[in-house]
């Protein structure tokens, strides 16, 4: 088995090993993961953190040894807080990273980073707080970050930035956590999930309070929420199907 890092601000996680091919999620920097099989330029990987698998050009990543590998997999993860920040790596070359940034590995090698971190288990008061921060990212299949996101990135990267895990697809959400049977019973931070005309999850949210929520769509947004869905401010119609609600913390 070999594993690898991410060495770079950003790299995309496609669903074949193509350039043209669809990007399933990304890669933030200092992310690692194990190279399940290698074709040509590009790897097929497993993340560390959701075991999501999928395809990385050989030329966006770093590899590291199984020590390191075990080395940051048994440490507390450290993140980058700030929605833009600065690497300082050899030569005092500048690499910027993005909010969600893994710093273990720049530690590791004494890099320099002046910005503000995070690191172990926040009270479920700030999950609400923290996706305030990404309001009015466009949204990005498969994004990750301040500068494009989808509606499972946000409530994974909103939610591991405060010491939780969730899986990346929101139907892969929709497994954890404790069903409640009533939006009046939910709470600001839990997840909400919605459906399409079979059923089949493909969207989530957070809850806030007062009846609203925030998630993606075309942005990070805010609408309304009811016993039937989310109610588009702009639209002033339903735009997505209540399923469930779910309290993971």
């Amino acid at each position: 088995m070999q594993y690898g890092i991410c060495n770079l601000s950003i790299v995309p996680v496609r669903i074949q090993p193509a350039d043209t091919a669809e990007m399933v999620t990304q890669l933030l920097y200092g992310e690692y993961f194990k190279i399940l099989e290698e074709r040509g330029r590009w790897s097929r990987i497993r993340i560390a953190f959701d075991s999501y698998e999928g395809w990385i050009s050989n030329r966006q990543i770093l590899k590291i040894s199984e020590e390191v590998f075990d080395e940051f997999l048994n440490s507390p993860r450290i993140y980058s807080s700030d929605l833009i920040e600065y690497v300082s790596e050899e030569a005092g070359s500048l690499l910027a990273i993005p909010m969600g940034s893994v710093l273990n590995y720049a530690a590791r090698e004494d890099f320099v980073f002046e910005g503000n971190i995070l690191s172990g288990k926040r009270d479920k008061d700030f999950i609400v707080e923290t996706a305030l921060l990404y309001l009015n990212t466009p949204y990005l299949w498969g994004g990750k970050t301040p500068f494009g996101i989808d509606c499972s990135g946000l409530t994974q990267i909103v939610y591991m930035l405060n010491g939780y895990s969730l899986l990346r697809d929101s139907a892969q959400q929709a497994t954890q956590g404790e069903p409640l049977s009533f939006i009046e019973e939910s709470e600001p931070g839990d997840l909400v999930f919605f459906d399409d005309a079979e059923g089949v999850i493909n969207h989530v949210g957070i809850m806030m309070k007062d009846n609203y929520i925030i998630h993606v769509d075309g942005k990070v947004r805010i609408d309304r929420i009811d016993h039937s869905g989310i109610f588009s401010v702009d639209l002033k119609k339903h735009t997505h199907q209540l399923r469930v609600i779910k309290k993971i913390i």
